[in-house]
C-alpha cells in the first residue's frame, strides 16, 4: 500500500475510535442547514407579522374605516392599548406620548397617530388638495417595518375608504370646473348617499375598491430612536458578534482542561490539596476575565474607529460585559466536562455555538425572524445579551432596565457551571 493511504488509513481509524467526533462531523452541516432553513422559510410562512400600535386622536368615520382596515390586515398585528392585566383588566387606550414610549422600549417598532382634523382631509390628489398627515414613529433599527406600514396605510386607502375618495375626488373636481350646477350637485349627492348605503352594509364593507393610485395618505415618519446617533448600529453588531466570539474564547479557554486530562496533569492536581470544584472555579475566573477583557478591547476599538458612545455608557457595560462573561465562561465549561477530547469540544462546539448565534440573532437580526424563531432565541445566551447591549447603548435605557437580562445570564450561568461540575466528578474518581 503506498505510504500516503496508509497515512489516510491510520487518520480513518483514529477518527472511527472516537465515535462521537465522528457522529458530530457528520451533523453538523444537517444541523446548520436546518437552523438557517428554518431562519429564512419560517416554516413555509410569509413575512411575520408587525406589531404597531395605533393611536385615533380624530375619532371620525375616515379614521375608524382606516383603523379597521388595518386591523383586518394580515401583516399587522394591530393594538389601540395595552394588553390587560390582572391588575389592570381594563387599561386605557394608548396616547401619542405612551405609544412613542412603546417604540422606545422596543414594545413596538412603529406607531401611528392619527391626528384631530384627519376626517376632514384623510387623503390627497394632488398638492392642490393637501391631506392632514398621520404620523408615524419609528425605531430606525429596523429599516423594514416603517417602508411596510406606509406601504399598507396606502393600500387601505385604496381599499378601505372608497366613500371617502369619491367625495374628496367630487370635491377636486367640482373646484377645478368652477362648482356643479344645482341638477350636477343633486346627482353627485344622490350617488355618494347610495354609495354610503351600500357601504353600511357589513357585507359589502371589506370589499377592495378597483380605485387605484399611491401616496394618498400623507405620513410624516420620525424616528424616535437612533435618529441622532453616529453609527448607531456599530453597537448592535459589535455585541452580536461579540458575545459569539466570546462563546469560542471560553470554550477554547476550557478545552486546557482536557487538555490536563490527557496529559496526565490532571491527575497530579487533583491528587494535591486542589478539589475538581475549586479547579473549575479557578479556569472559570481566567475565561471570565479574558472574555470580558476581549468584549472591552472589540468595543473601545469600535469607539476609537465608528465614534461608538461607550463613554456614556459605561456602567451598562460593564453590568452587561461581565454578566454575558460569567454565562459564556460557565458555558464553556460545561462543554469541557461533557466532552472526552478536543477533537470531540471542536466539534461540538461548532455545532452548538453557530446554532446559538444563528437562533440568538448574532448573525441575523431576531426581528427579521418568524415568531417561532424569535421565540427560540430566548433559549440562548446571546439573545439575552444582545438584547441588554441594545438596551444600553441603542435604547439609553438605566442599568437599572437591564434585570431581566442580566437576572437570565447570571442564573444561566450558575446553573451551567453546577451541572458542569456535576458531571466533571467522573475525574474525581478516574
Amino acid at each position: 500500500m503506498p505510504q500516503f493511504l496508509n497515512i489516510a488509513r491510520i487518520a480513518l481509524i483514529g477518527l472511527r475510535r472516537d465515535r462521537f467526533a465522528l457522529a458530530l462531523s457528520f451533523l453538523l452541516p444537517i444541523i446548520f442547514f436546518a437552523v438557517f432553513a428554518m431562519i429564512y422559510s419560517g416554516h413555509g410562512s410569509t413575512t411575520p407579522k408587525i406589531s404597531i400600535i395605533v393611536v385615533d386622536q380624530d375619532h371620525s368615520q375616515a379614521s375608524a374605516q382606516l383603523l379597521h382596515s388595518l386591523q383586518n390586515e394580515d401583516s399587522l398585528k394591530v393594538a389601540t392599548g395595552p394588553e390587560p392585566t390582572k391588575e389592570n383588566p381594563t387599561p386605557p387606550d394608548y396616547t401619542a406620548a405612551s405609544a412613542e414610549a412603546a417604540v422606545k422600549a422596543g414594545d413596538v417598532p412603529v406607531a401611528l397617530i392619527i391626528p384631530s382634523g384627519y376626517g376632514l382631509h384623510p387623503i390627497s390628489f394632488g398638492p392642490a388638495q393637501p391631506a392632514t398627515q398621520i404620523e408615524l414613529l419609528n425605531d430606525s433599527s429596523d429599516i423594514i417595518a416603517p417602508q411596510m406600514v406606509n406601504g399598507l396605510l396606502q393600500k387601505a386607502a385604496m381599499t378601505s375608504m372608497p366613500t371617502t375618495m369619491a367625495q374628496q375626488g367630487m370635491d377636486l373636481t367640482g373646484r377645478n370646473i368652477g362648482g356643479f350646477t344645482p341638477e350636477q350637485q343633486k346627482r353627485v349627492d344622490a350617488q355618494m348617499a347610495a354609495m354610503r348605503k351600500y357601504m353600511a352594509d357589513p357585507a359589502n364593507a371589506n370589499r377592495p375598491s378597483s380605485s387605484g393610485g399611491g401616496g394618498m395618505i400623507q405620513v410624516h415618519s420620525r424616528a424616535v430612536v437612533g435618529e441622532n446617533k453616529p453609527n448607531p448600529m456599530i453597537a448592535f453588531y459589535a455585541a452580536a458578534f461579540g458575545v459569539m466570539f466570546l462563546l469560542w474564547t471560553a470554550s477554547g479557554a476550557a478545552g486546557s482542561l482536557l487538555d490536563e486530562a490527557e496529559s496526565g496533569t490532571l491527575d497530579r492536581v487533583l491528587a494535591s490539596r486542589v478539589s475538581m470544584g475549586t479547579l473549575l472555579a479557578g479556569k472559570m475566573t481566567f475565561a471570565i476575565l479574558l472574555a470580558f477583557t476581549q468584549l472591552t478591547a472589540m468595543f473601545v476599538f469600535g469607539w476609537l474607529v465608528y465614534r461608538v458612545d461607550l463613554p456614556h455608557h459605561i456602567p451598562g457595560f460593564v453590568v452587561m460585559g461581565l454578566s454575558t462573561a460569567f454565562a459564556v465562561a460557565a458555558f464553556g465549561m460545561l462543554l469541557a466536562s461533557i466532552c472526552r477530547s478536543r477533537a470531540q469540544l471542536g466539534a461540538l462546539s461548532t455545532i452548538v455555538i453557530m446554532s446559538m448565534s444563528a437562533i440568538g440573532g448574532s448573525m441575523f437580526p431576531r426581528y427579521f425572524m418568524p415568531k417561532a424563531m424569535q421565540t427560540a432565541g430566548l433559549f440562548t445566551i446571546n439573545g439575552w445579551a444582545i438584547d441588554g447591549f441594545t438596551k444600553v447603548f441603542w435604547r439609553d435605557m438605566p442599568v437599572s432596565a437591564l434585570w431581566p437580562q442580566v437576572t437570565v445570564l447570571v442564573s444561566t450561568g450558575v446553573v451551567l457551571f453546577l451541572i458542569a461540575r456535576q458531571i466533571a466528578r467522573r475525574w474525581d474518581y478516574a
